[in-house]
């Protein structure tokens, strides 16, 4: 659904609300025009498995038959791993978990996994049930496969739970997973507005904005963090998740200044962009209602793409706040206002 328009008070605080050109994406009311794409939602990381232990001695034993389908699916120096650790007694092993981690999200990436004999006994959830009669395809089969697992180790697998919530006015990530939420429409050339802050994070990341983004077709699997560009804010560090890339980039990144912004506070954002050219600009104040000072660009004419513009939460565990988000489109220039 389109984000509702409206007007605000200009950025400046010098131009009245009739002479705003921009428009709300967030009221901090809803998150109506926004969309929400988790990484677990295709995928397990270690932080999804919830009771490490129970889930290997339950797999190495093959204690029913989709256990020993598991089994059968790992290849047999893991095979081996896993039942070594499951005899130990120990309740955890980083790199069993992320192995187990990786296996897992192989098998559910695969053709479905559902067979009467194979869950017998094991009780599926009624969202589970609903999309199985659908027959699903695509993206949809990779989240059946992942809800079917979730449903047969219910005490060793999380279920996916929403990345972003509404928090006291703002929109606040939940700490659930890697993921990203989205506008629902697409931007080319554009100014965004917005204040936000980072609460905390275990383990800790900057806060993240996507540009330049992908949007998924019906089905399709998701690229990770919509194959953008990152803007870390409010310092400027930057990532390129275009693929192919999946770095920190090169000149087409130019660090303008490097502030001592404390990310905990409260900043004010704004980003420039035209995917025309590929070209971006951010700048930063701290405090709100300071002058701003320019923090970062990027120019890359290959890189420019109209698409969604999104939040991204880098990892599991990290809790951002953004509120007063808004957009200018097709802006006359590219200048960054705030720093005037």
């Amino acid at each position: 659904m389109m984000a509702a328009a409206g007007c605000l008070v200009a950025l400046t605080g010098r131009a009245t609300a009739e002479q705003d050109p921009t428009a709300k994406l967030f009221d901090g009311k809803t998150l109506r025009g926004w969309i929400q794409i988790e990484n677990s939602e295709t995928s397990f990381s270690g932080s999804d498995i919830t009771n490490l232990s129970a889930l290997a001695r339950s797999i190495a034993a093959k204690q029913n038959g989709l256990a020993a389908f598991v089994n059968s699916e790992l290849d047999d120096a893991f095979r081996t791993n896993l039942s070594g650790f499951a005899a130990s007694n120990e309740t955890d092993d980083k790199a069993i978990r992320s192995a187990l981690a990786k296996a897992l999200s192989k098998i559910i990436s695969g053709p479905l996994i559902y067979d009467k004999s194979r869950f017998h006994g094991i009780h599926l959830q009624p969202a589970t049930k609903k999309l199985l009669h659908r027959n699903p395809q695509g993206r949809e089969l990779v989240e059946l496969n992942r809800m079917l697992l979730v449903d047969a180790f219910p005490g060793e697998l999380a279920a996916v739970t929403a990345g972003w919530q509404l928090k006291d006015g703002a929109m606040a990530s939940t700490g659930a997973g890697r993921g990203v939420i989205c506008t629902a429409r697409d931007y080319g050339r554009f100014r965004l507005t917005f204040s936000m802050r980072h609460v905390s994070g275990n383990p800790d990341h900057q806060a993240c904005v996507l540009i330049f983004c992908t949007r998924p077709s019906p089905g399709e699997i998701t690229l990770d963090a919509l194959g953008g560009i990152q803007f870390q804010v409010p310092r400027g560090g930057h990532w390129d998740y275009r693929p192919g890339h999946n770095n920190a980039g090169g000149d087409e990144f130019t660090t303008v200044t490097k502030p001592a912004f404390d990310p905990h506070e409260w900043s004010r954002v704004e980003i420039v962009a035209d995917a025309s050219t590929g070209t971006a600009r951010m700048a930063v104040a701290q405090p709100i209602g300071s002058k701003a000072v320019e923090v970062l660009a990027f120019h890359d004419p290959s890189a420019g793409k109209v698409g969604p513009i999104a939040l991204q939460m880098h990892n599991a565990g990290l809790f951002d706040e953004y509120k007063d988000i808004a957009i200018e489109e097709n802006p006359s220039n590219l200048d960054l206002i705030t720093t005037a």
